[in-house]
């Protein structure tokens, strides 16, 4: 849902003794130590990764980024921000990003380093060159995509701490086992590129994405990709269930909308929600921490969210409160199951209005941060 080399480094065996590393201060936790203090997490969605082809930064609406938003989300009480992120159309025929580009976006990091926050950086949608071609037929062309891009954006912010993640992609559309088998390579590409560039992306807790960012093909199909260090790869998935109620703008033939949710169904209604209660959250939740959680390895949930309908009426207070108590649901059951939670803003009807710098939808910003107070990690 988003609008919408091979290579020796010398750390092969790598275990916790390099965490001691004086060389590697301000890198020493792993995956699970590291997920421990991500509190909550929040999107800077439609602004960076709006292709240079739509107007760049502000093609979709969005004011510049400024530090100031940065400092207002966290005075609202996150203390991660994910920064999806556009890359192709920056770069020339032979991926040479622009350093313009490079230098912006290092920029909007620094924002959330001089609040130190956690800070995940991708590669977006970015035109769908990646995402949408998970097929054997690209597979060669786009794992030298990968590698050059990232070893470009990982050279550049080589000199952060642990609190900079990367992650490889963002929703890779992956059906079947082949696909899966491309997928990944470009994840493999990702890793092993980052790890090339030494110092402290040779231990860098890296995020990388399962087939469609989907749960239930997540638990079905992935395994993680290699890597010469351990325990510095985290998992991804999304979500958005029960898609009626979360992602739906206009009624389609196979369903409506929906509007109302979990305690405040409104009697009557075929607005009501009839699928994806609050059993149906924790029983997904519970399938990552089955294969990756108990495991050791951490799940990032980086995005969740709704739309906002208005015009309701009388009923508007129901689907107000049913937003409020989805995303406090949600929220705190992903931290209890050892996934960290990341809510997908992209700004028009967020928690936070960029343009007038300050908080809105009080409804859902309640129910996120009770839901993250709440919400334990099983570490």
């Amino acid at each position: 849902y988003c609008v919408l080399v091979a290579f020796t480094i010398g750390i092969v065996g790598c275990t916790s003794s390099t965490k001691k590393d004086k060389d590697m201060e301000g890198m020493e936790s792993d995956a699970i130590e590291l997920a421990t203090k991500i509190k909550i997490g929040w999107n800077l969605g439609n602004s960076l990764e709006v292709p240079l082809s739509d107007g760049g930064e502000t093609g979709w609406g969005n004011p510049q980024t400024t530090k100031d938003l940065i400092d207002l989300v966290k005075a609202s009480g996150f203390n991660a921000v994910r920064i999806p992120c556009a890359w192709d159309g920056y770069a020339d025929s032979t991926k040479v990003i622009s350093p313009e580009w490079l230098a912006r976006v290092q920029e909007v990091v620094d924002y959330c380093m001089a609040n130190d926050m956690y800070a995940i950086l991708n590669i977006h949608w970015d035109g769908g060159w990646l995402e949408n071609n998970c097929t054997p037929d690209k597979k060669e062309a786009n794992v030298k995509k990968q590698a050059a891009l990232w070893t470009q954006i990982a050279g550049k912010l080589n000199h952060y701490d642990e609190r900079v993640l990367f992650a490889g992609c963002n929703e890779p559309n992956v059906e079947n086992a082949t696909q899966m088998e491309v997928l990944k390579a470009y994840e493999q590409a990702f890793v092993d590129a980052v790890r090339a560039t030494g110092g402290n992306n040779a231990v860098r807790n890296l995020i990388v994405q399962g087939p469609s960012t989907n749960i239930d093909r997540t638990a079905e199909m992935f395994s993680l990709p290699n890597d010469a260090v351990e325990n510095r790869l985290l998992v991804e998935v999304h979500f958005y269930d029960p898609w009626n109620f979360c992602g739906m703008s206009q009624d389609e033939t196979w369903g409506k909308m929906h509007y109302f949710w979990g305690d405040h169904l409104v009697p009557g209604s075929d607005r009501n929600s009839n699928w994806g209660d609050e059993v149906h959250i924790k029983s997904q939740f519970q399938k990552m921490k089955s294969k990756f959680v108990d495991k050791g390895i951490p799940v990032i949930l980086g995005e969740y969210g709704m739309v906002i309908r208005t015009g309701l009426g009388e009923h508007q207070e129901a689907h107000d409160k049913s937003r409020q108590q989805w995303v406090e649901v949600v929220t705190r059951e992903a931290k209890n199951h050892g996934i960290v939670p990341f809510l997908w803003d992209i700004g028009v009807n967020g928690c936070i209005n960029r343009t007038t710098g300050k908080q809105q939808d009080a409804y859902m910003l309640n129910g996120i941060m009770k839901g993250a107070a709440e919400g334990k990690y099983p570490y």
